[in-house]
């Protein structure tokens, strides 16, 4: 595996490439451009100057989170096919480049979505939570509101001021599209972009959906592991594969996560590794990586993508604030660099000990 952290780039945030350069274990970063709007091409100069930044930095671009779709992909629209040929052309950019691992997601609407972005923990860490009774108490416009002003005064992935500016018409947009549609639609996506993926072997990792249920009464597709099997086998090839997000496809406690893994095996092209504290169903925070500190038995998990024979990027994901860091919540540097360490030193372990047998 690749320990890999992600990186919003110069300023987006508050975490510096140098910084993330002297976590031991970490060689590279998962990243974006951050200012282009889902659907533009991604000019082959702008994927230049990111990769040399950060090789400069003495680290690599293992990927890519996200190449975002746009949403008349989503929905089936007329004119869904110009936006796909732009994702192509992106793609083919980004190939141009030797960066052939894209995370992106087919979530309408809200890429994910939690209730409360400080939730105050025993210990002093601030983290996010989500609380079904609240998402039921609020509509979409409060949800963005009370993200903004928790967010520090970052722009929050996903909940961009543009979006908000034409969520109601979102809203009116999908009506029509239910689980079947939105899934058919994904379908017609990756068939489309199939030949440019198979010419420059890129590897298109999905995400799955954050929180694993229906939002709204807009859809999910990709939330456990019989709607994951059904996305592969429609378009059984090698280039489409997962992004294995432990944080989102556990906030279905029934989800087993190393059973997962050990079922999809070389199609999980990406991890992300962190762990969630349940409290009840809908009701959940995030915790440190540690298995102690919340639900999931890292240890089984890191396991099960060492036994797949996982060679691809991985990165500690939404770790909590901590140690007076002003920063993205989710996105510090200090409670990610432990992550980062705790899963290498997890990995370093069965590696030792499969070995001695």
């Amino acid at each position: 595996m690749k320990m890999t952290l992600r990186w919003y780039g110069t300023g987006h945030d508050s975490v510096t490439l140098e910084q993330i350069r002297q976590i031991p274990g970490v060689t590279g970063v998962i990243t974006m451009l951050y200012d282009i709007p889902a659907g533009e091409v991604w000019p082959l100069d702008r994927i230049q100057a990111m990769k040399k930044e950060v090789e400069a930095a003495g680290l690599k671009v293992e990927g890519i989170e996200s190449v975002n779709v746009h949403d008349a992909i989503k929905i089936g629209s007329s004119d869904r096919d110009k936006y796909i040929e732009n994702y192509i052309e992106s793609l083919e950019n980004l190939a141009k480049e030797d960066i052939k691992t894209v995370c992106y997601n087919f979530m309408p609407v809200f890429d994910w979505l939690r209730t409360k972005l400080d939730k105050a923990r025993p210990d002093g860490s601030t983290v996010l939570a989500y609380d079904y009774k609240v998402v039921d108490g609020m509509t979409p416009q409060m949800l963005f509101d009370s993200i903004k002003n928790s967010s520090n005064g970052f722009i929050m992935p996903g909940w961009e001021p543009d979006r908000l500016d034409h969520i109601k018409g979102l809203f009116e947009a999908y009506k029509g599209v239910d689980e079947e549609k939105l899934f058919n639609n994904l379908v017609y996506f990756l068939k489309a972009i199939q030949p440019t993926c198979e010419k420059h072997g890129i590897k298109m990792a999905i995400h799955p959906d954050d929180p694993a249920w229906p939002l709204f009464g807009l859809p999910r597709i990709i939330t456990g592991k019989e709607k994951i099997e059904r996305m592969l086998k429609a378009v059984d090839a090698p280039f489409n594969g997962l992004t294995f997000c432990t944080g989102s496809l556990g906030t279905n406690p029934n989800n087993d996560l190393p059973a997962m893994i050990e079922a999809f095996g070389d199609r999980i092209h990406f991890a992300h590794v962190r762990n969630l504290q349940h409290f009840e169903k809908g009701v959940f925070e995030e915790a440190g990586h540690l298995s102690a500190d919340g639900s999931f038995d890292m240890y089984e998990i890191v396991k099960a993508l060492y036994n797949t024979g996982f060679e691809g990027p991985i990165r500690p994901d939404h770790g909590r604030t901590i140690w007076g860091e002003k920063c993205m919540p989710g996105y510090g540097l200090y409670d990610r660099a432990l992550g980062a360490y705790y899963i290498q030193g997890l990995w370093e372990a069965i590696d030792k000990n499969t070995k001695r047998k």
